[in-house]
């Protein structure tokens, strides 16, 4: 009697072992989705400023098409096409999403040559290098700062382009970069963690400059704390499931041993 009793603790604990072992295998299959889902996400958001970096430089090679360009303004021309190019390898090679942080990187770079381009071309000194317009990324380099503040936020000083400032400025909505979340589309920085990567790769040559300290959504931009409340709940509900297997295994173990050893000492 005692070792058919040892016999179904043992079946017990084999099958508390395998529910766990099932309900984790569950949550780590759900867990590769969902980042699989935030990468393509985040690297369709990047693709799309790809292709509009693509499309500033077919409309800079129109308005340069048969004047005299110097060696200075060949070089930033060329400069630029690289970056165009980089950045389409960038993405190619992407895996994970803290990786896109690579192509925006180039772009922001890319961007800047061009708008050197557009100044020797002009004959006007070269623009400041300066953080990429806060609003939209693919502004290109701000002009200034402005006074902001985001619904129910505070104002703070962002880094905007000339034509958004004057928005600001008017009392007008800056034109913003959205990106699709869910059957809505939000500005990029209200997009979830998985988007930090995507922002602090057009303001990393800036982490700690005085031209953004005032930014409060700077958290996302360089510390990604936009993704902790994903990252917690994700976590919560992970233990929530495992805690619950747990105790349902726990609670079943112990009717079935509370069982056997009643029926060893009946």
């Amino acid at each position: 009697m005692e070792f058919v009793g040892l016999l179904l603790i043992v079946a017990f604990v084999a099958y508390f072992a395998m529910r766990l072992g099932r309900n984790q295998q569950n949550l780590e299959r759900q867990q590769a989705s969902e980042l699989e889902s935030q990468l393509a996400g985040v690297k369709r958001v990047a693709e799309e400023d790809v292709t509009t970096f693509g499309e500033e430089l077919q409309r800079l090679d129109a308005d340069v098409a048969g004047r005299p360009l110097d060696d200075a303004t060949r070089e930033d021309y060329t400069r630029a096409l690289d970056s165009y190019e980089h950045a389409k390898e960038s993405l190619t090679a992407v895996q994970r999403t803290e990786e896109i942080r690579f192509v925006t990187e180039i772009l922001e770079e890319g961007r800047y040559q061009i708008a050197c381009v557009k100044a020797r071309v002009a004959g006007e000194p070269l623009p400041a290098k300066r953080p990429p317009c806060f609003f939209d990324p693919a502004h290109g380099p701000s002009s200034g700062n402005v006074d902001w503040a985001p619904p129910g936020g505070s104002v703070r000083s962002v880094p905007a382009c000339l034509a958004d400032a004057e928005r600001v400025l008017a009392g007008a909505e800056p034109h913003l970069r959205t990106v699709a979340v869910g059957a809505q589309r939000v500005p990029y920085w209200q997009a979830g963690g998985e988007y930090a990567p995507y922002a602090q790769g057009y303001y990393s040559n800036w982490r700690g400059s005085t031209l953004i300290r005032d930014i409060a959504i700077g958290s996302l931009i360089f510390h990604g704390i936009g993704a902790l409340p994903h990252v917690a709940a994700g976590l919560g509900h992970g233990l929530e499931e495992v805690g619950e297997s747990l105790g349902d295994g726990l609670e079943g173990l112990g009717e079935g041993i509370g069982d056997l050893l009643g029926g060893l000492f009946d």
